[in-house]
């Protein structure tokens, strides 16, 4: 039998037992053993420019589908360092707006420690070309985000959706995606 901590009441706290949790916090019908699962995916995207917002929720969507999980969460992951994941709603004017405050908080046009060649030695391609500013505006942004699969579906607010910034250029992408929960 195991047993568990829950948050301290007046009296101090409490031990349940399992029974007792699966019982307190658990409808009778959903008291079954739980197969719990894992499932990674990725999806490729083709970015066209910097400072592109595409959304891929319906991308990732399919991916949770296709996982079978029914209860859990999703973490969805930039695999690369000039972009972003964010949810937020897909309006133009409002993109318009995020994309201007980002370029003025780190303009291309800048110099950059990172763009400086003949000085820089370390992470370096063949075909390197100047990006400092990508990075800089990465910094502002998340790599990743979690979000709750509850009956098989991805939870959203009414106008929620799911992006991948580009802060770079036109470039293949690729989203990492990892959900974890309750299998059907």
């Amino acid at each position: 039998m195991s047993e568990a901590k829950i948050a301290p009441g007046h009296s101090g706290y409490r031990t349940l037992t399992y029974d007792e949790r699966m019982s307190t916090t658990t409808p009778a019908a959903h008291r079954r053993h739980l197969s719990l699962g894992a499932y990674h995916g990725s999806i490729c995207l083709k970015t066209e420019g910097p400072l592109q917002f595409v959304d891929f929720t319906e991308q990732l969507a399919e991916v949770v589908r296709q996982s079978r999980i029914r209860t859990g969460f999703v973490n969805v992951q930039t695999r690369h360092t000039t972009t972003a994941v964010m949810v937020n709603e897909n309006e133009p004017l409002l993109l318009e707006d995020m994309r201007r405050i980002m370029e003025r908080l780190a303009p291309r046009g800048r110099p950059y420690q990172h763009d400086d060649f003949s000085v820089r030695t370390v992470n370096m391609c063949p075909d390197e070309q100047k990006n400092g500013h990508s990075h800089c505006k990465a910094m502002f942004l998340r790599t990743s985000e979690t979000l709750n699969v509850a009956q098989g579906e991805l939870q959203f607010g009414q106008w929620q959706r799911v992006f991948l910034i580009e802060l770079d250029r036109a470039k293949k992408r690729t989203v990492s995606v990892l959900i974890m929960g309750e299998e059907a």
